[in-house]
């Protein structure tokens, strides 16, 4: 269970999902480092998230960049009762065949969702290692089931993110480790989504465009909320496993409207996190 003083790592946390678990730990007294690639949004959310009892500190940059990953982890510790992270941060790129992709766009996705990860292990692990514990939590993307036209990279990325979990949970027992599964969010994922550019945009575009018409679209604060409650309660059975929000909403775990949250269809199984 999550204790005031203790210290996460959030990557991605200037929108979206990451955004809202910012908000909502730092409401509960948790200290934060921050991180996303732009420095104003992430600043914003950074001084949204200080209040009197929360230290939170911020750094711009890519996690995939070994001086970003390591400077997080630095900043982490320096608070004290470093817990571990939570790497949300994610770049789609929908549309475009395998061979369309640019070097710019094929760097972006594997950067911010595979390689990211990999770095916040290499550095935060050894030191939660050391203290007895630790969360090393992932988010999780439907892109891994089935193979839909313009949506390979991320599909690769996320498949690849799962593996690295799973090894990190063979490897240790001491940080307790598990993929997140954010369901159907409206975030700046699920716009690009509806707006796909490439030669497989007429097979992405219809199927973004379904979940937002039909409303099937969690808020990011929802998904969040759904995350935050996990780690209210104890976490340590989930080690190796995959949380999905959608079920840990219908089972009982009140949103901030106390409506229920429909479950997307398995035909429609794509990534909108």
């Amino acid at each position: 269970m999550l204790e005031t003083g203790q210290t996460l790592i959030i990557t991605g946390s200037s929108r979206g999902i990451g955004r809202a678990l910012a908000l909502g730990l730092a409401q509960q007294g948790l200290n934060l480092v921050l991180n996303a690639r732009q420095e104003g949004p992430l600043q914003e959310v950074a001084e949204q998230c200080r209040c009197g009892r929360t230290n939170v500190a911020s750094l711009a940059g890519n996690a995939a960049q070994d001086q970003v990953a390591l400077g997080l982890v630095e900043m982490a510790l320096g608070m004290g009762g470093f817990l571990g992270f939570i790497h949300a941060a994610a770049v789609l790129h929908p549309g475009p065949y395998l061979w369309e992709y640019s070097a710019r766009q094929q760097a972006e996705v594997l950067d911010s969702i595979l390689l990211g990860g990999a770095n916040l292990v290499r550095h935060a692990v050894p030191n939660l290692l050391e203290a007895g514990q630790g969360l090393a939590i992932f988010m999780s993307s439907e892109s891994v089931v089935g193979h839909t036209p313009g949506l390979g990279l991320y599909a690769l990325a996320n498949t690849a993110l799962e593996f690295l979990m799973r090894q990190l949970a063979a490897e240790t027992q001491v940080v307790t480790t598990f993929l997140f599964c954010p369901a159907a969010v409206d975030t700046r994922l699920q716009r690009d989504g509806r707006e796909a550019q490439g030669g497989a945009a007429h097979v992405i575009r219809p199927i973004f465009h379904q979940y937002h018409e039909q409303g099937l679209l969690m808020t990011p604060e929802q998904s969040a909320e759904a995350l935050i409650s996990v780690l209210n309660s104890p976490w340590r059975w989930l080690h190796g496993q995959e949380v999905d929000a959608r079920k840990v909403l219908s089972n009982g775990v009140a949103t901030s409207s106390g409506a229920a949250q429909p479950v997307c269809p398995v035909s429609f199984q794509v990534p909108l996190r």
